[in-house]
């Protein structure tokens, strides 16, 4: 009952009001960034897998700049990422947007994360089950590593999640972010400003 009428009731309710209550903190962080990062706006969105695969359009505060090289190609992401974008990932504050995808129901509050369409044709049948549920703005594997374990690990621990989906585990999930993130802790990968790009088989 709870994985298929509670979870959703409960994200619906649970975002409506953290929009309402953080509505001061994302005008000011919206502000922010619409000067750091010299024109480039204070939202970034693309499409992401969702339920099903199903693609939908993700919103995220954008922390970093458009600035390319000669070639007219944008630069390494490390060269783009300013100082206010730096914070902002380090506090996860770049995730609040998504509590409206949430409220739309393209998201949950928890589950695995979205990650790039690209990726589609090189999931595993396996790993391809991590789309059997929603996909979270938290998830088990951002708890057990984040940014710091490899793109296979995170797949095993979407999958483990979907298999073990409950209140009780998601209860812990959000205990275990909240922890996290004010450790600030694996917000990237080593030696990457963000997360490394999965080939299929890291």
């Amino acid at each position: 009952m709870y994985a298929h009428f509670l979870k959703r009731f409960f994200d619906f309710c649970i975002s409506l009001v953290a929009i309402i209550v953080l509505s001061p903190i994302l005008l000011i962080v919206t502000i922010w960034l619409h000067f750091a990062n010299k024109g480039a706006g204070a939202f970034f969105t693309q499409e992401r897998p969702g339920k099903d695969a199903k693609i939908f359009r993700v919103i995220k505060f954008k922390t970093m700049t458009d600035e390319r090289d000669a070639d007219g190609n944008l630069l390494p992401d490390v060269q783009r990422l300013t100082r206010v974008g730096k914070v902002v990932r380090s506090l996860s504050l770049d995730e609040l947007p998504q509590l409206f995808n949430v409220l739309k129901g393209d998201m949950a509050l928890i589950g695995p994360r979205p990650l790039l369409v690209k990726y589609l044709p090189l999931y595993t049948k396996e790993q391809m089950r991590r789309h059997e549920v929603r996909p979270g703005i938290t998830g088990w594997a951002q708890v057990n590593g984040r940014n710091a374990i490899t793109h296979t690990k995170k797949f095993e621990y979407d999958v483990w999640y979907v298999d073990h989906l409950s209140f009780v585990l998601d209860v812990k999930i959000l205990w275990m972010t909240t922890v996290n993130v004010l450790r600030r802790k694996d917000i990237s990968a080593v030696g990457e400003a963000t997360a490394p790009t999965f080939n299929g088989h890291n």
